[in-house]
């Protein structure tokens, strides 16, 4: 069985372990557990899950190590957990290719709710080439602007021809910015789209935590851009508020 019900759960602690496969059962998937990173790899090469969560701190192979040897393999939507607080941590982890990072002790409740956010969003599939995609009209077209195109029916994105390596969020991130063109999009709104929230009031919802995961998103996206922040060829920022697309 692989795909969109199954999860994997890496995880050195069997306690914390046992309660995430539980979480992830109630919510319909069947689980796939290993207490070690190398494990957890098998796994996923094994069982092409669509989420896969996972602890920073293992002996052997770190989270990190892990989250960059997954996301080298696969498009599994990788939830980051740990004990550890630090923002150079929470850094650390998205720069690994994580989605989400998620700090110990954790809500079963707000895992859940995090990874049903997921569910509401496409998942990267096998490539679909334009030709097979033509006889779909009401899938989204390309969005373009200055050399940089998105597809969000193909997810796919490329820069002036070159298709670009982006994790989920990152692809999303950049899809949703496009579509906005020069309006401005903030990073709260970026965090509520990134969580299937999109017309909730952000002010009772996003956390400090959430605005920060946002920032690391896009300075991973534009280092795969190539572009500085300070001379933009493509995304702005808006200083206190968010970003949006240059001019022209």
């Amino acid at each position: 069985m692989t795909g969109s019900d199954v999860a994997v759960v890496i995880e050195d602690d069997a306690d914390i372990r046992g309660l995430i496969g539980e979480v992830l059962e109630q919510a319909g998937f069947t689980i796939h557990a290993a207490g070690t990173g190398a494990d957890g790899l098998e796994l996923v090469k094994a069982h092409d899950p669509i989420v896969t969560t996972l602890d920073v701190s293992m002996p052997g192979m770190d989270g990190f190590e892990t989250a960059k040897r997954i996301r080298a393999l696969s498009s599994t939507y990788i939830i980051m957990l740990t004990a550890r607080t630090e923002e150079i941590d929470t850094l650390q982890g998205l720069q690994s290719g994580a989605d989400d990072y998620m700090t110990k002790p954790f809500r079963p409740r707000e895992l859940r709710a995090r990874v049903e956010a997921m569910m509401r969003r496409p998942r990267m599939t096998t490539a679909v080439t334009p030709e097979e995609h033509a006889d779909r009209p009401s899938e989204a077209r390309w969005l373009a602007h200055r050399g940089l195109r998105v597809h969000p029916g193909m997810r796919l994105a490329e820069a002036d021809g070159v298709e670009l390596d982006l994790t989920r969020s990152e692809f999303d991130i950049l899809a949703d910015l496009i579509g906005a063109g020069r309006r401005v999009v903030s990073k709260s709104d970026l965090a509520l789209m990134l969580r299937g929230e999109r017309y909730v009031d952000a002010s009772d919802f996003v956390s400090d935590h959430d605005v920060r995961a946002i920032e690391v998103h896009v300075a991973n996206l534009r280092r795969k851009l190539g572009e500085s922040a300070t001379k933009p060829r493509w995304i702005e920022t808006v200083r206190g508020v968010g970003y949006r697309m240059t001019a022209g």
